[in-house]
Parts: structure tokens; sequence; C-alpha cells
């Protein structure tokens, strides 16, 4: 009997071994890549929960596998998103949920027409846009309308 209860604790020990450096890794223990990606939250780094401090890793695993165009895409966003009034980042999040609630055909259609509209001029975007804010919001409704009918 006691070689067993010796052998569940060790086997319970040397899995604790192995999940602890991966739950509450140490700034020292993060590589130099996620030192740099993370190195803002250097100093809150040790008072964050275990949780967080994954999240973050998995976080920097994902920014080092960007391409560096698509880090500064990111940047931007980053940019732009700190810019932004609280009630502006407010509506931002209720437009992303909506657009998640909507079923994959609908996301790809908008994302298609979003590139349509990224691969014109910046003078044919402009144009647009002051087109829509021309518009009276019953015809906005209705070209909205339309949109939405068309494939």
């Amino acid at each position: 009997m006691k070689p067993i209860l010796h052998s569940c604790l060790l086997c319970g020990l040397l899995l604790a071994a192995r999940l602890q450096p991966a739950l509450a890794q140490q700034w020292a223990e993060l590589t130099p890549q996620q030192q740099e990606v993370l190195a803002p939250l250097a100093d809150k780094w040790s008072a964050m929960p275990a949780e967080r401090r994954q999240k973050l890793l998995r976080g920097a695993e994902r920014w080092n596998s960007l391409t560096p165009e698509q880090q500064q895409r990111m940047r931007n966003r980053l940019q732009t998103w700190q810019n932004m009034s609280p009630e502006e980042q407010a509506r931002a999040r209720e437009r992303f949920q909506k657009f998640r609630e909507l079923p994959p055909e609908e996301r790809a259609r908008l994302r298609q027409a979003q590139q349509r509209f990224r691969d014109l001029s910046p003078e044919q975007r402009e144009q647009l846009r002051q087109r829509f804010k021309d518009m009276t919001p019953e015809q906005r409704e209705k070209l909205r309308e339309w949109r939405q009918q068309k494939p």
C-alpha cells in the first residue's frame, strides 16, 4: 500500500512541477522575444494572476508570428482604439458583437464589401463617404436594405 501511495504522490508532484512553470512563469523565465513584446507590463508581471499572464503570453506568441506589415497594422489599430472615447469604444464593442452574431455567409459578404471599399483609391473612398453623409436617414436606410438583399 505504501509504495502505491508514494507513486501517486510522486506522480502528483511531477505533474505539479511540470504545470507550475506554465502557469506561474516569472519575468526572468520569459524568452527575450516575450520580454520585448511584454516590456510595458514588466513591473506589473509578478502581481498578475497566472491566468492573465498565460493569456498575455499567448498574445505575445501570436504577435511574434505576425509579419512586420501585420504588426504595423496592429499598432495602427491600437493607436486608433486608444484615441477613441470610452463611448466610441463601447459602440465599437457592440458593433463587433453584433457582427460576430451574424451568420457566416453574412460576415463573409460584409468582409468582401469592406475589401472592395479598401481597394478604392483614397479619393474614391472620400467621395463615397461624402455621398453617404449627404443622404437623408431614409435614403441611408433604403441603401442598407438594398445592400442586404443584394447577393
